[in-house]
């Protein structure tokens, strides 16, 4: 009986971690299809849990933009958010919870000037993208950064 009892306990464990997971993921398609719509979608370890509370919760604001979505669409992203935010260093807040302010980005762009983000090829420290070519894909491997004139 005992035995019956621990592998159904088991097998409920199991199809509900798989469900989970299969949240997560669609969650993470949503977010890829959502957010690199107008910019890279950042991996959501760069910001702390917190930031990215206020950031889904001000989707009518959005840095200038309005980028709202439905309700639903908006509790995915921001719950799967929630799930695989930064720790650690990177549980920092970084002011107006922007990735480009917080200390460990500043730290490891020390050397580009303030010249440099102005470049009309760079246009600011938010697009990843134009010296990391494999940021939409969460790559930003130093050695293969390359600064475009």
């Amino acid at each position: 009986m005992m035995k019956k009892i621990l592998m159904t306990l088991v097998a409920a464990t199991t199809l509900t971690l798989s469900l989970s997971g299969l949240a997560q993921a669609a969650a993470n398609v949503k977010y890829q299809q959502e957010c690199s719509s107008c910019h890279v979608a950042y991996p959501p370890g760069l910001l702390p849990a917190a930031s990215w509370g206020r950031i889904m919760g001000s989707l009518n604001k959005h840095f200038g933009t309005d980028a709202s979505l439905d309700e639903s669409t908006t509790r995915d992203i921001g719950n799967w958010l929630q799930v695989n935010a930064g720790s650690g260093r990177r549980s920092e807040e970084p002011p107006q919870d922007r990735i480009s302010k917080a200390n460990w980005f500043v730290r490891q762009h020390d050397e580009v000037s303030s010249s440099t983000w102005k470049r009309a090829s760079i246009g600011s420290a938010a697009n990843c993208s134009a010296c990391h070519a494999g940021a939409a894909k969460g790559d930003f491997n130093e050695h293969a950064v390359r600064i475009p004139k």
